[in-house]
This record gives structure tokens, sequence and C-alpha cells, in this order.
């Protein structure tokens, strides 16, 4: 008794890393509607302004080929190694945010970006401008990464959808407005500098306002108030240094490889949206030619010409969202109505908005190559263009959110960051071969030829939506269906997450981890949830007894799958090896 009494004591010492009930004042949900829109607004523009400096470059290509004395492929690197900076953005902030929380991540590298932004300002050579735009990229990318963690924060589950929405498209709506913006300083100025010193202007004031908002991740919250109240539990307990390296590389690089290559989810929304993200580029790089071209336009009316790719990515918020809440919600209730609150809706309705854009995206692509081509009212080709980026971002938003909600908190990250390194490998790539593509074959050929590109992809939603249920449940990571690696993530939350562990009835928290199924059948017997419970007051790990039981119930699974134990040594090899050639080729 005086073990039980000892442990519970320790229970009960450990529940201030929860949060006080839904009232808790230090819950961000809870904070004040000034700090929360302070909140919102400084991290939403900041991540909008850190992709703004990189499209803002493509108006003064012209200008830096003849100040530089470069070939246009080379004056097109600063835009394209940009993009590719980009990508190495989460390897900076995501350690940064683990251990020191979302804001660090603004306070430590927004300096960092703008001070390259100043370097490639004050450049001589083109080789500094694209170095310091390279760089500048890779300490700007954290500040987009983290905004939506940082406003999901502020937001509840229920918001999810239309809130990320919003932020997809804050990365599209930049790429768009930064050219027309770019265009109109570079007439006022006639001076490319000037494109790189707006948004160090920017980015100076918006970080300021970030001075003033709290921290908002829960994790470092919760365990700042430990170490205020002296009081040490799993979210405040140190890890070594060794063991941090060891979960970033995993996490940020090793898994999203393995994923990429392996599951057909993260491989074909990488692709499709990958290429979406290029088609951006390929508008922001040929817009202003195809209207100087065919049009006549002077250099005002080219500028302008980025009117319809702006507003097609505003107005795309509008639907996702509308689909969200009178389209996913019901479905979302109903589904846990049926199957209790802790269930997990299957993902697929999340498509709706990617298989109406697959449609729209070769159609409106096809009108505007033609009509350009034939120098039809310059309006038409402008309202296309729109159409065409409203449609990349009903698919960019439907096939992401699928995605996420398929992996789950779990692998979900490791999910994000293969999309990411497609994205940005191919915003890269296209800028490099657009222009030259556009030239030589005309807006016609060469629209239409990205518009067969988007055709051949446009089954991939529509396959999920069809045979999505056979693919997850084929899947090693998936997380959605009553699967091992399901059953593995919610014995952990219900063991480790404060929210449970912690709670003043340690009987009603073991019989919530009894009441776990797999395959039908309870995950753990009486026995063993006694046995949990007693090792749990001794203040010892049960790691080792939720292994076993995995272990066992994967052996039972792979004798049915196939008749042997062996499957789950062969997949770990497999894994194994796929890592040793990443490696090797490191």
């Amino acid at each position: 008794m005086k073990c039980e009494s000892e442990g519970m004591n320790n229970l009960q010492d450990d529940r201030p890393m929860d949060w006080h009930g839904p009232d808790d004042p230090d819950n961000p949900r809870n904070f004040s509607l000034g700090m929360k829109l302070l909140g919102i607004s400084s991290v939403t523009l900041l991540a909008f302004v850190s992709a703004f400096a990189g499209a803002i470059y493509a108006p003064a290509q012209e200008e830096v080929m003849k100040a530089m004395g470069c070939s246009s492929e080379v004056a097109m690197l600063p835009l394209s190694l940009n993009n590719l900076g980009m990508a190495f953005g989460p390897i900076i902030g995501a350690p940064l945010s683990e251990k020191y929380g979302r804001k660090a991540v603004y306070l430590a590298t927004t300096p960092i970006f703008i001070l390259f932004m100043v370097g490639a300002a004050v450049s001589q050579t083109i080789s500094g401008l694209i170095l310091c735009r390279f760089f500048a990229a890779i300490f700007g990318s954290p500040n987009i990464s983290n905004a939506s963690a940082t406003i999901l924060d502020y937001t509840h589950d229920t918001d999810r959808g239309s809130v990320l929405a919003v932020y997809y498209a804050i990365p599209t709506l930049a790429a768009t407005v930064a050219p027309l913006a770019g265009g109109f300083v570079m007439i006022q100025t006639d001076d490319w500098r000037w494109t790189q010193w707006v948004p160090i202007i920017l980015a100076g004031v918006l970080y300021c306002s970030v001075l003033f908002t709290k921290e908002t991740y829960k994790a470092v919250i919760l365990r700042r108030r430990a170490n205020r109240l002296g009081v040490e539990s799993g979210a405040s307990r140190k890890t070594t240094a060794g063991q941090d390296v060891q979960h970033f590389i995993v996490v940020l690089f090793l898994r999203p490889m393995h994923m990429l290559f392996t599951e057909p989810i993260v491989s074909l929304v990488s692709l499709y949206n990958g290429l979406l993200f290029g088609l951006l580029y390929a508008f922001v790089t040929s817009i202003s030619w195809v209207f100087s071209h065919y049009y006549g336009f002077g250099r005002t009316g080219q500028a302008l010409s980025y009117l319809g790719v702006t507003i097609g990515n505003l107005i795309a918020c509008v639907p996702q969202v509308l689909i969200d809440r009178f389209y996913f919600q019901p479905r979302l209730r109903a589904w846990k109505q049926t199957h209790g609150s802790d269930a997990r809706m299957p993902p697929e309705a999340r498509l709706v908005s990617a298989m109406i854009g697959s449609v729209l995206l070769p159609a409106a692509l096809l009108i505007l190559s033609w009509t350009a081509n034939f120098r039809v009212h310059w309006i038409v080709p402008i309202i296309f263009q729109g159409l065409s980026m409203f449609s990349c971002l009903l698919i960019y938003t439907g096939a992401g959110l699928f995605m996420l909600d398929t992996y789950g908190p779990l692998y979900g990250a490791s999910a994000s960051g293969a999309m990411m390194f497609s994205r940005y490998f191919l915003s890269c790539a296209f800028p490099l071969f657009t222009l030259q593509m556009f030239e030589a074959l005309g807006v016609g050929w060469a629209t239409t030829l990205l518009a067969l590109l988007t055709l051949l992809l446009a089954p991939i939603p529509w396959i999920f939506w069809v045979y999505g249920p056979r693919i997850r449940k084929a899947s090693k990571y998936e997380t959605t269906s009553n699967n091992l690696t399901d059953t593995r993530y919610r014995v952990h939350v219900l063991l480790h997450d404060p929210e449970n562990l912690y709670a003043s009835d340690s009987q009603k928290r073991l019989d919530k981890v009894s009441d776990l199924s797999y395959f039908g059948e309870p995950y753990f017997t009486s026995e063993e949830a006694t046995t949990i419970k007693n090792t749990m007051i001794e203040g010892q790990t049960v790691e080792h007894l939720i292994e076993e039981r995995l272990r066992e119930r994967l052996e039972r699974r792979n004798k049915k799958r196939t008749g042997s134990g062996d499957s789950h040594c062969v997949r770990l090899r497999t894994e194994l090896q796929f890592l040793g050639a990443c490696w090797a080729l490191i």
C-alpha cells in the first residue's frame, strides 16, 4: 500500500504537465482575442514575406543579366536555387521548435534570413547573389513550415481543415503577388536591388510584432511550467544530444525518403503536388513574356498580368472552407456518433476538392494555351490563368489533407517532409527550362504540354477515392485503420499523453487501455492490464509489455497472411537495406 500511495503521489506530482482543464490560461486557445489576432497575423504575414522574397526576383531577371553580364539561364538561378533552399528549412526549424518552442524559430531564424537578404541586395557578383538567396531561403523557410503549427495551436481541432486550407494558400499567393509587386518596384526604381530591399523592410517590421506574441507549443509551455514548479515528468525529462540527433535524422530525412519511395500515397501525392508547384513557377517565369510577345504589353501591363493568378489563389480558399464546413464536418460528426468520439474517420472524404480540381485544371490550361496563342482578348487568358491556379490549390489542399489524415500525428510530419522535398525540387527545376520551352514552342504548344502532364496525373485523387482503403491497409505507416501502427500509436498516447496518464482515476485510465482492440481482440487482457497497473505503481517502464504484445499480435497476423511468422523479419531487413543504400549514396 505504501508503494501504491507513493506511486499515486508521483502521478499527482506530474499533473501540472497537462492543462488545468479547458479554461487553463496558458492554453493558446484561451488567449485573449487581441493576443490571438496578433499571433496569427504576425506569423502568417511573416510566412508570406518569406515566400514573397523568393518570387519577387522574377521581374528583375533581365536587369540582373545586364548588371552582372551573365546569360538568362544563369540569371534564373537566384530564383531556382531559392526554391531549393526552401526544402531544407525544416532541418533548421524542427529541432529549434522541439527544444525551445515555436516562437524561438521565428526569433532565431528571421534575423539570419534578413542578413542573407541584405547580402543579396548588395551583391556585386552573380555567384554572391545566388548563394545569399539560397541561404536566405533556408532560414526563411522555417517561418513557412512553422506557421501552420502555430495557427493550429490557436484553433480547435474541428477548424483544422478550414485553417489549413487558408494556410496552404500562403506560399502560392506570395509567389503570385511577388512578381506583380516586383514589376512595379522595377518600374518605379529601375534597380533590381530594390526587389531585395522590399522584403527586407517588410520582414524587419513583422519581426518586431512577433516579439510581442506568446509561446504556443504545448510541450514547451508545460515543460516550462514543470521547471517553474520543480516537477519532473515525461515532458520535462532531458534527452541526450545523440538521441535528439537520431530522432531528427529519422523524422526529417530517413523516414520521409523511405515513405517517398515505398508508400504509394506519399509517392503519388508528392509527385502531383510537386508538379502543381512547378506549374506555379512556370507561370511566374512565363506570364510577363506571354503578354509582352503576344499582346504587346509594356512593363506596367506585364506586372498587372499577374492579377489573374493572384485572384485565383485568393478565391480558392472559399470553396475549400465551404467543403470542410458543409461536407466533411457533418460526416465527421456522424462517424463519431456511430463509432465513438475517439474513432478516426477514413480520410477519403478529404479528396472532394482534389477531384474537382483535377478535372478543371487540364481544361483551364488548354483553353488558356490556345486563346493566348490566337490572341483572343487579353482578359480571357488572364481569367483562365486564374482558374488554373484556383484548380491547383483545390488539388493541393485536398490531397495534402488526405495524406495528413492518413498518416496522423505519428507519421504525418515525415509524409509532409517527403512532399516538401518533391514540391521545392520541382519548383527549382521548372524555372530553368520554362522560358526556353515557351520561346521554342510558343504559348499554345508549351501550355498544352503542361496540360497533358496534369491530365496524366488527374486520376490520382480518383484512384484514392475508389481504392484508398485497400491501399491504406497495405501501408506500413498508415494510422487510420485498425492496424498494428494505429494500435501502437493509441497505446502510446494512452500511456504517455499527460491528458490520459495523469488522470485522477487510474483505474478508468487502465480500463481505456484494456478496451483497445486489435482485429477484434482485446489488446490487453485483464491480467495484463493489472500487471501494467502494478508496474506503473512501482515506477517501472511498461514499454516491454507493450512491445511483447505487439510482437505476439504481429506474428499472429503474419501467420494468417503468409502462413509463417517470418514476414516481419523480411520487412525489417528490406527497410534496413533501403536505409543502407541511402547512406551509401550519401
